[in-house]
């Protein structure tokens, strides 16, 4: 740009067209102004990122609170976080409890509840409870560290298209030159006029060629795109990306922790004698000691309803099938419906009840003595909240192929496939057959997407045309292996990122296009003698402003 624009004022001042080369240099130079006052809104987003985390910190030292700057803290300090203050540290809560705005990170419009044991983010908003958190990184590794990071190495990736313009715009100023040559030349040697005339006709097609808009049509759609995901909890790591993500024709989900919450819950209770709170009494009391993920699954549904356990003795663990108690001198059980049936115990009712509960994709605790069942709970993998939403919302933008990955039997796919909406779905699949399943996607001739959390499913992440992982903002594994990260642990959104992929890849298109008509039309216009010098800088300089204004538009894309 810089180089035709130069060539065309330095000519115009050699054929005394003085006031031609002044307003030339003029009007470029405040097309650059404007240009680069409009791009840098494109860049704020990063700024805005920097200034979400303070720069100081309460830190609690004995029976002391100082305040320290946060680059001086160390990992495993107490801060101290008052309501209504930011979080100056990603930590854990070790004392306290309150509600954290979490949007600058997941993008999260509900504000989640913390207490001890819980993680919290630098740049969070403590809304009400004050919080003692351990320091568990850094300030230079901290999520909205490592985010605004990735997003500013993100903004500097060229997507293939950008690519593509850069390439052709080192082949095509030269070309311009041997064209303005030709016109200059040619004409007045076969006498066509004079040769002042088609001089200044050469120059202007110097400028008229100038590709100031098609050069920054692709790279300013990109910035706006990535910037303001980011500020809505979605990372994603390049243009290349960008464009993939828009491209998009079927998503392929892991089943636990993406789909579904990846914790088992008590969904069905059935006691077949006493009631509903003996029957939990005694399962609290029994699986105590037990650190399977059931147990401590069942232990929380009974603290939720206040339920007290019973004093027990005795405890053993039963490998591979439960465990067993003494309470009130009997002998309790808690396990499989193989350790009940190897005792004989319960009648051909009973078992078909707990049958039917199996068959619907639960897993069974059945609690009995050496006589009797006294009940049955089932304990299942819940859908999260926001799936059913956000796969309601995928399929509204036209994403109808989305399919369920997941190692669990048939039957409990199944069910949860049907429960989620979604009428594909492969089960019983190793982590190698989560790859086969993303290639036959492929080669059916779909752009394929792979949501997982980052780890487990990292072949099939790899394999896919697009890697997108959840709950990036706790997750260093899932920053580093997707293409695209959902700082949140759900699939909210998602549908945004698609979306907003979308419309950049259609802004681009239209940025080009428009670029590439006014370039048409204002060459036409040489040739009558129509098109001045200045025009032909007006033309050009406006078409890159309005290029950029359209991208700009990216900004505004919420939801």
């Amino acid at each position: 740009m810089n180089v035709l624009m130069s060539a065309a004022a330095i000519g115009a001042v050699f054929i005394n067209q003085w006031f031609e080369a002044a307003t030339v240099v003029w009007l470029f130079a405040v097309g650059a102004v404007l240009e680069n006052r409009s791009v840098e809104k494109t860049r704020r987003s990063i700024g805005d990122l920097m200034k979400v985390a303070p720069a100081e910190a309460w830190i609690k030292t004995g029976d002391s609170i100082i305040k320290k700057l946060v680059r001086a803290v160390t990992v495993g300090e107490i801060m101290i976080v008052k309501p209504g203050e930011r979080i100056p540290l990603d930590g854990e809560v070790i004392h306290g409890a309150s509600s954290v705005n979490q949007a600058p990170i997941t993008g999260e419009s509900m504000s989640v509840d913390k207490s001890q044991g819980d993680t919290v983010f630098a740049g969070t908003l403590n809304e009400n409870g004050t919080l003692e958190c351990q320091v568990t990184k850094l300030s230079t590794n901290t999520a909205i560290a490592r985010i605004i990071q990735m997003v500013e190495e993100a903004q500097e990736k060229q997507a293939p298209t950008q690519i593509f313009v850069d390439r052709f715009a080192r082949i095509y100023t030269p070309i311009v030159f041997m064209l303005a040559l030709a016109v200059m030349i040619i004409p007045p040697i076969i006498g066509l006029g004079t040769w002042g005339a088609w001089f200044y006709r050469g120059l202007e097609l110097l400028v008229v060629a100038c590709p100031c808009a098609l050069v920054i049509s692709t790279p300013v759609a990109i910035v706006a795109a990535i910037g303001n995901a980011a500020k809505q909890g979605v990372l994603i790591k390049g243009g290349a990306f960008l464009e993939k993500a828009g491209r998009i024709q079927a998503i392929a989900f892991d089943k636990t922790g993406t789909i579904t919450e990846g914790k088992p819950k008590v969904v069905r209770i059935i006691t077949f004698t006493g009631d509903k709170s003996h029957l939990i009494s005694l399962t609290k009391t029994l699986e105590h000691y037990s650190t399977h993920p059931i147990a401590s699954c069942l232990s929380a549904y009974a603290n939720d309803k206040n339920i007290l356990a019973l004093s027990g003795e005795d405890y053993q663990n039963i490998p591979g099938k439960g465990v067993q108690a003494k309470i009130s001198g009997t002998v309790y059980y808690a396990g499989s419906l193989k350790l009940f049936r190897e005792k004989g115990v319960g009648t051909l009712g009973e078992y078909s009840q707990a049958q039917k509960l199996q068959e619907s994709g639960q897993t069974l605790v059945m609690i009995g003595t050496d006589k009797e069942l006294i009940g049955v709970i089932g304990v299942s993998d819940t859908i999260r909240e926001t799936t059913l939403s956000a796969l309601n919302k995928l399929k509204k933008i036209g994403i109808h192929d989305l399919v369920m990955l997941t190692g669990d039997h048939q039957k409990t796919a199944e069910n949860v496939a049907k429960e989620a909406g979604i009428k594909r779905y492969f089960a019983d699949l190793l982590p190698e057959d989560k790859v086969s399943s993303i290639k036959k996607l492929q080669t059916s001739g779909l752009k394929t997407a792979m949501v997982g959390d980052g780890v487990n499913d990292a072949p099939a992440l790899a394999h896919a045309d697009l890697g997108i992982a959840m709950g990036g903002a706790g997750s260093d594994t899932a920053m580093e292996t997707a293409d695209l990260v959902l700082m949140a642990d759900n699939l909210e959104k998602l549908p945004f990122a698609i979306s907003l992929s979308r419309k950049s890849l259609n802004i681009i298109k239209q940025n080009i296009s428009f670029a590439l008509i006014v370039k048409a039309t204002a060459f036409i216009l040489i040739f009558p003698g129509w098109l001045t010098l200045w025009l032909a800088v007006l033309s050009d300089t406006g078409a890159a402003l309005l290029v950029i204004l359209n991208s700009l538009r990216l900004f505004k894309i919420k939801k």
